[in-house]
């Protein structure tokens, strides 16, 4: 039996803003991280839609169990500090490993950083790149939390490019928010969809997707030369992005 599923007034008032988990009851796996105030934490019981979140909450129940579920935290002030924990917790157990939909509240400006990560967000030191290099703005993709793998996929592909011009290019740059997240030597060009993604897995592309993939290319590489990661890696290049441009992709010393 689950534990009654409406708050008094008197719990409500003095609850103000929490942040809850849901767990499965016998594994103790937590499978949902939420923030809310007053009976939000109940609503998903009664959810009907599609996700993954209800999927295991039937899966649980087909079992004649119950999810568990736990308030984290409560007596919190305002939404915005509630976001900033929720966000902080789903950081810490990794957005695969639930079944939330997004990363938590500024999840990439806020969330989970390294020191290395936070120094060179807030105080930028600029550097002058000197080889043949493209640099790709991966802002929309980006979080901190990101695994190794995860940064060189969403930054290897899928840009429309031209792959003759992309091809002069020794060195590609991941760049959020004006700061080299990492640097990887570029071995080759690829039509997008046509390598092995942890996107997409190997060879599972559909037909309608290599349809939108058509014109969108992306490189095979490696991490660049120690070398050269310790010389840019962490340091900002938002001086070569004029104001207003939005493309994602910039070349620099390429050969006239």
């Amino acid at each position: 039996m689950i534990m009654k599923s409406k708050f008094t007034s008197p719990v409500i008032k003095a609850m103000a803003y929490y942040v809850y988990l849901y767990s499965h009851p016998e594994t103790g796996e937590v499978f949902y991280v939420g923030k809310g105030k007053g009976n939000r934490v109940f609503h998903h019981l009664d959810e009907q839609r599609e996700s993954a979140k209800v999927n295991m909450i039937k899966e649980i129940r087909s079992q004649g169990m119950e999810p568990r579920i736990e308030i984290l935290i409560h007596g919190l002030e305002d939404e915005a500090t509630a976001l900033r924990v929720e966000s902080s917790i789903i950081d810490l157990m990794g957005i695969d490993n639930l079944t939330n939909k997004q990363s938590g509240f500024k999840s990439a400006t806020y969330g989970r950083m390294t020191i290395d990560q936070l120094n060179a967000a807030y105080d930028k030191r600029k550097t002058e790149i000197t080889e043949p290099a493209v640099m790709i703005r991966i802002n929309k993709a980006f979080r901190y939390s990101m695994t190794d793998m995860e940064l060189y996929d969403y930054t290897r592909g899928q840009w429309v490019l031209s792959p003759e011009n992309a091809s002069k290019a020794k060195y590609a740059f991941s760049i959020y928010q004006g700061i080299i997240q990492e640097v990887y030597e570029v071995l080759q060009w690829f039509p997008a969809g046509s390598t092995y993604s942890v996107r997409q897995g190997p060879n599972n592309v559909d037909i309608k997707e290599l349809e939108t993939l058509e014109g969108r290319y992306e490189f095979v590489g490696n991490l660049a030369p120690e070398e050269i990661r310790k010389k840019y890696k962490y340091k900002a290049v938002d001086h070569y992005f004029k104001k207003g441009n939005s493309n994602p992709i910039m070349y620099l010393n390429f050969p006239s």
